[in-house]
């Protein structure tokens, strides 16, 4: 499928991945339409600081999608469907699950069914790595079996299986894009590459985390926004379900180390116990085996290896550094 020229939609457009693929697309001469968490201060998260090219190249839907009339009022007139509206936070799930299953899982039967009914061409719907839960087998393949570990996890799991049975029900258009741990500028604090350098950032010689031992595949932004647009662009991934992740794997100690190193600061890591997540709930390894996407797609991760990781990392810091960027988080606090 060649999408120039194609009207997508993109859900969670205001949030981190979904800003830049919108970037991406724009760049890729699509018309977007960027729906947007609607909020009462008309802001569009993210959005509200790309460039004015983007801006002025896009069409802004503010609703919610736990709202199945204003999903498919959205959906109107376009031809492509990336959904990426999610809640994410592993923490904030622990204390409200019930907000995880209407906006993922509900959310995601809104999609579907709207694509459904409005003859959508494609439905690109976003998983997570963390439905694989803790690696039964490395490097994990999309074969590998399915662990709900946290609430979150387990609305993510019944998100992807809505999002399929639409496929196998009604031979709905959908593929699954399930992006390994995505990193780079504008992600939230929540995540623990954020939380490194922010605190590193802010002066602190004492850096709060969590548990230091897991293992992730860390896959920088630009590279999981050009999956997205490979998995819309190859008519092979109908009904696919494909990881996006860069085959290399980092312990979460090694990349707050590297971290401090690149940023030429000595500095010392201490376990955070708000931080911790339940012993059974901690995902301890995470490695993609992307030969899927390489045989399906022809995409493989720009930012790969070491070497690829230090190039995405080094770009995350310059960001971060700016402080018109940093002065958007609070790194004294335990973001949730």
């Amino acid at each position: 499928m060649i999408i120039k020229n194609k009207k997508i939609l993109v859900t969670g457009a205001d949030g981190f991945i979904g800003s830049h693929l919108v970037e991406l697309l724009v760049e890729s001469g699509c018309q977007v339409r960027a729906f947007c968490l609607y909020n009462s201060f008309g802001t569009w998260g993210w959005l509200d600081h790309v460039s004015d090219y983007t801006k002025n190249n896009i069409e802004i839907f503010l609703g919610d999608v736990r709202d199945p009339n204003g999903v498919k009022t959205a959906a109107k007139n376009c031809d492509l469907i990336f959904h990426l509206a999610a809640l994410i936070g592993i923490p904030y799930s622990y204390h409200s699950p019930d907000t995880y299953i209407d906006t993922n899982v509900k959310g995601t039967l809104h999609v579907v069914q709207a694509a459904r009914d409005l003859g959508i061409e494609k439905i690109i719907h976003t998983s997570t790595s963390e439905v694989y839960g803790t690696a039964q087998f490395v490097p994990i393949t999309e074969l590998h079996p399915l662990q709900g570990q946290s609430p979150y996890s387990a609305s993510k799991i019944g998100a992807d299986q809505i999002a399929m049975s639409f496929y196998t029900s009604f031979n709905t258009p959908v593929s699954i894009a399930r992006p390994f741990n995505t990193y780079g500028p504008r992600q939230s604090a929540r995540a623990v590459i954020p939380t490194i350098i922010t605190q590193i950032a802010s002066g602190k010689k004492k850096i709060n985390l969590g548990s230091l031992q897991p293992t992730r595949d860390f896959t920088y932004v630009k590279d999981t926004a050009h999956g997205f647009l490979a998995i819309a662009e190859s008519d092979k991934s109908i009904g696919e379900v494909i990881n996006i992740g860069t085959n290399f794997e980092v312990s979460i100690a090694q990349t707050a180390e590297l971290i401090a190193e690149m940023m030429g600061a000595n500095v010392e890591f201490a376990t955070d116990t708000q931080r911790i997540r339940p012993e059974k709930s901690e995902v301890e390894r995470l490695w993609a085996d992307n030969q899927k996407a390489k045989n399906l797609l022809n995409w493989q991760p720009v930012f790969s290896g070491i070497d690829g990781f230090k190039r995405g990392l080094e770009n995350t810091i310059s960001w971060f550094l700016d402080k018109n960027n940093l002065n958007k988080y609070k790194e004294n606090i335990y973001n949730i």
